[in-house]
């Protein structure tokens, strides 16, 4: 595609798309000539922007003189012009001091990080927690609570823990507990949460009769241990009422389409589990490029961050007319600050 355009439409096209993200007004030939070391004429710029528009890069709304981006614009600079340049330092350090500021763990991690990235970008933010069922087993442990109660804690080799509380008929002693626990520890020992949910009962035929009751529960709960309840990441949204700064919004469609996606947790996770990434992980989906009827206005930026071994992502939603190169960055950064406070 770069072939297609010669050097001077490259860069008035970036410039363009610039200045447009920046403003949200159409851009004209004369803002150019004035605004920028371009060096052309107004007249000769005009006549660049109309090739550009005949290649269906640039188009002009209604009677403005002015052109805004098309999808196949954005896309051609996304790939080909855009430079994705590292978040300042003092925007590093304002990042950082909100979660730091925060003190929290477990999921309210990933709850606070949506809320970080909407005010920050002011879109739509996404942050999956990690798809627990792909996490590799690391132990069990089974403790008491009392005469009737025992505590299953599972922990999966990034660090992630579950923890649930089943009722049983009688106590259990320690000594025994702790025989249970070495055996399922050793048959259980380097399988995915997954592998253990399909295997499971044929890997404790032999206990099924064991006096404690203990394996019959894992086997009637099997699902509710080692089951993620939608067989992947667990969304929090934030950034809904942020997003609202965004001019494009003053049409009122526009954004009710996006609250009513984002109302629909399974739709966007299944827009996330879709979207092609490239060797970073990252992924930009523009206009059309989006399946979801609702997202056609809209663009997706989302990043793939690792906890040990399992993954999640992180992405925002917004108007096309985002700032690519600032959100890649922003999603970047803040996936390095996920994985060193869980791990």
């Amino acid at each position: 595609m770069s072939g297609e355009l010669t050097d001077r439409e490259k860069t008035i096209l970036r410039y363009i798309i610039e200045d447009f993200i920046s403003t949200a007004s159409p851009i004209g030939s004369r803002y150019i000539s004035k605004k920028t070391n371009i060096n052309l004429s107004p007249a000769t710029i005009r006549n660049v922007m109309s090739d550009l528009e005949n290649l269906k890069y640039l188009t002009h709304p209604h009677t403005s003189g002015g052109r805004v981006p098309t999808d196949k614009g954005y896309r051609f600079f996304v790939n080909e012009l855009m430079d994705v340049e590292p978040l300042k330092s003092n925007e590093k350090t304002r990042i950082k001091k909100q979660f730091e500021e925060s003190e929290l763990a477990g999921e309210e991690i990933f709850k606070e990080t949506s809320k970080i990235i909407g005010k920050l970008a002011k879109e739509i933010s996404v942050v999956g927690q990690p798809n627990f069922s792909t996490g590799v087993f690391e132990k069990l442990e089974l403790i008491s609570l009392s005469s009737n109660k025992i505590l299953v804690v599972v922990s999966i080799k990034s660090g992630l823990v579950r923890t649930l509380i089943f009722d049983i008929e009688s106590h259990v002693k320690r000594d025994k507990l702790d025989l249970i626990t070495n055996i399922l520890n050793e048959r259980l020992a380097g399988l995915t949460l997954k592998e253990i949910r399909n295997s499971y009962k044929d890997r404790t035929a032999d206990l099924r009769g064991e006096d404690t009751g203990i394996i019959k529960i894992f086997v009637d709960s099997i699902d509710k241990i080692f089951h993620d309840e939608n067989e992947g990441m667990t969304l929090y949204i934030g950034g809904t009422v942020e997003i609202l700064s965004q001019p494009e919004f003053g049409n009122a469609q526009d954004y009710k389409n996006i609250i009513e996606l984002t109302d629909n947790k399974d739709i966007v996770f299944h827009v996330l589990n879709n979207l092609p990434t490239d060797e970073s992980g990252n992924s930009i989906s523009i206009g059309e490029e989006n399946k979801e009827d609702k997202l056609r206005n809209f663009s997706v930026v989302s990043t793939t961050y690792s906890v040990g071994d399992v993954s999640g992502k992180i992405a925002v939603i917004g108007p096309k007319r985002m700032d690519y190169s600032k959100m890649i960055s922003l999603l970047n950064y803040t996936s390095q600050i996920i994985t060193e406070k869980i791990i």
